[in-house]
């Protein structure tokens, strides 16, 4: 239901779903929804922004077009500037902030859980600020289940605990205790002395919903949908910026899933009017980029400009990234990915993209200011054998030390529990960060183009195919329960705990759903053998085999023990994460997000309604490029 209380008058008015200002008066105050209001003009901007998105990637499909870099003499559409200028540093860049100097280690998720009251979901703020992070990234976006109020307990979290009110003060005294008592077992030595003197050590930052994405609670006067990341954004800033700055802390965003520099210049002119509104200075607002998506690697330096002085960092992931560049080349029956796992960052297109996101940053803007690097994630969570973890940790370790040699001035960690694992790495190399390493500057050549689709040998396997359908389906399953980010493994490695589970978002499937489509729709040959299935080298994957693979993966999932697939979703959330996954491979036009159709069935647990809105969804977007996106329960 729609309430009848609308925020603002005329053509950009608000309307919010019925409760939702009652029940979060603390969240939703007269100054957020006059700031909400103030900025409610740029969602017509982020809704055309968005339709070019699908007209460029429609072009691709059509014409077998590859992405290329920009034409030097181009404007960046919002920033005054050109291509040319952008690439040569001719423009004012951002001064690093005291706080953001050293981010040896950062840490991810989100400050509530699913169907959490305060004290439970304030815990995991507690968790992060006693992890030791040198800054933790408290998410709106991949990690942040959207069940029921989720993105609205997350702010009220986050003002609560930011501002060190009760009742978190009191959880972080327990937390403290259990971390500690944690890091005896497993280190022999506790590693806070004093909470409260560290909970103040952690850099604070926040991650808004993509512009790709629509709020669940507010849409625009005529019922239409509207932008989470002003939403996100406006709430986050608005209620905590006195916070912060009382704290002298930087009032700092990753911006995620950004596709070009004409994006980034809209971002910047969100952030530009909400200082402006606030009574703000320019450039108040810091801002790290999530490069997540190929076509932001051809414009890296022309994003740096297009948020100049408040632009301090990119940040180098993978999943997203992996999904990205199978995406754009969909169309291109010979672009076939191996197994996700050896789709490393050492991996032919990824090796090249780190190294052009390294060279962006160290290349100066007009005053001689470089920018950050952050490295990309680690996922794994030191739970589990003996055997299994000394491995993954080994293997945890030496991945952050190849980032720190190859310039990263610091690294993500999906878990608290890896702070204390990989930031050493880091204090044994004793440098704050890398700024202005000394690399080759970047170039634009056709050679430059074609290495950032670069594809290498590696193994395409039935076992890698299951990985990614069985990962696939518990992520739909635990996304729909709520849970945006969540410990899992394949199910064949139920039970063995020689194989860690690692902490998965939403990334993880939107690139395993992403490569089975383009196994299916390529006609892609395994590369080996596999007796069990009767599957030999050169076979493809076909679509009889692929619903076989369905079968078997989901009935894994049925019999799973509740540690691994919770009894509760059986009959609930599992199957609808079945319908999706199943229809999104299957189709012969590929879905631009997987996390569409998951939005599409939150608070759905109706097999036939789901069905229908699946359907609905791709007539839509097949019709006319037509992306269903509104909550369907407003």
């Amino acid at each position: 239901m729609l309430s009848n209380k609308i925020a603002g008058t005329g053509s950009g008015r608000l309307r919010f779903r019925s409760g939702i200002q009652q029940n979060y008066p603390d969240v939703l105050t007269p100054e957020a929804l006059d700031a909400l209001q103030a900025l409610a003009e740029f969602d017509s901007k982020r809704s055309q922004l968005m339709q070019e998105r699908i007209a460029r990637r429609a072009a691709r499909f059509k014409d077998g077009r590859r992405i290329a870099f920009l034409d030097p003499e181009d404007a960046i559409a919002g920033s005054g500037i050109t291509v040319k200028q952008a690439r040569t540093g001719l423009f004012d860049g951002a001064d690093i902030p005291r706080d953001l100097q050293c981010q040896w280690i950062q840490g991810t998720g989100p400050a509530t859980r699913p169907r959490s009251n305060v004290e439970a979901g304030i815990r995991n703020v507690a968790y992060a600020l006693l992890s030791g992070a040198d800054g933790w990234m408290f998410d709106g976006e991949d990690a942040l289940g959207q069940v029921d109020t989720m993105s609205l307990d997350n702010q009220r979290n986050l003002i609560i605990a930011l501002a060190c009110k009760e009742p978190f003060l009191h959880i972080a005294e327990n937390v403290s205790a259990e971390i500690n008592a944690w890091a005896m077992g497993f280190f022999g030595r506790k590693t806070i002395e004093n909470w409260k003197k560290q909970l103040d050590f952690t850099t604070r930052i926040f991650r808004p919903r993509g512009l790709h994405l629509d709020d669940r609670h507010i849409c625009t006067g005529n019922g239409e949908g509207f932008s989470a990341s002003i939403v996100d954004t406006v709430l986050y800033i608005v209620n905590n910026r006195k916070t912060l700055q009382v704290q002298g802390r930087s009032i700092v965003l990753y911006l995620p899933k950004i596709q070009t520099a004409g994006e980034a210049a809209l971002w910047n002119d969100i952030l530009s009017a909400l200082e402006q509104h606030l009574g703000l200075s320019a450039g108040t607002v810091k801002v790290y980029v999530l490069v997540e998506q190929i076509e932001a690697c051809y414009q890296l330096m022309e994003i740096r400009a297009a948020l100049a002085c408040r632009f301090v960092g990119f940040n180098t992931g993978r999943w997203d990234y992996i999904n990205s560049v199978a995406d754009a080349l969909a169309w291109d029956k010979t672009f076939q990915n191996p197994n996700i796992d050896a789709i490393t960052m050492t991996y032919g297109y990824m090796r090249i993209y780190e190294d052009r996101v390294r060279r962006a940053v160290n290349t100066p803007d007009r005053n001689g200011r470089f920018a950050l690097w952050q490295g990309g994630m680690e996922p794994n969570i030191p739970v589990g054998s003996e055997k299994g973890v000394a491995e993954a940790m080994k293997r945890a370790v030496a991945g952050g030390q190849r980032e720190q040699q190859a310039g990263a001035s610091g690294k993500w960690v999906a878990h608290w529990k890896m702070v204390h694992i990989v930031r050493p790495v880091w204090e044994k190399a004793g440098e704050i960060n890398q700024l202005g390493r000394s690399f080759p500057p970047l170039t634009y050549t056709k050679k430059d183009a074609d290495d950032l689709i670069l594809l290498e040998l590696g193994p395409r396997t039935v076992s890698g195919a299951r990985d990614l359908l069985s990962v696939a389906l518990q992520y739909g399953n635990a996304f729909g329960r709520g849970f945006q980010a969540a410990a899992l493994k394949p199910a064949d490695f139920f039970g063995n705990d020689d194989v860690l589970y690692l902490m998965e978002d939403m990334a993880t499937g939107e690139i395993r759903l992403s490569i089975l489509w383009e196994w299916l729709h390529k006609k892609a040959c395994f590369t080996e053998d596999d007796k069990a299935s009767g599957v030999k080298a050169g076979d493809p994957l076909t679509p009889e085999f692929f619903d076989r693979l369905v079968t078997e993966e989901y009935n894994k999932l049925r019999r799973a023990k509740n540690r691994d697939v919770h009894d509760d979703s059986k009959e609930t959330t599992l199957p609808i994460a079945l319908e999706i996954a199943a229809r999104y491979v299957k189709n012969t036009f590929k879905a631009p997000w997987y996390v569409d159709l998951l939005n599409l069935n939150i608070n759905n647990h109706d097999g036939e309604c789901a069905r229908r809105r699946i359907e609905e969804y791709f007539a839509a977007f097949e019709l006319d490029g037509t992306r269903l996106t509104a909550n369907q329960d407003f």
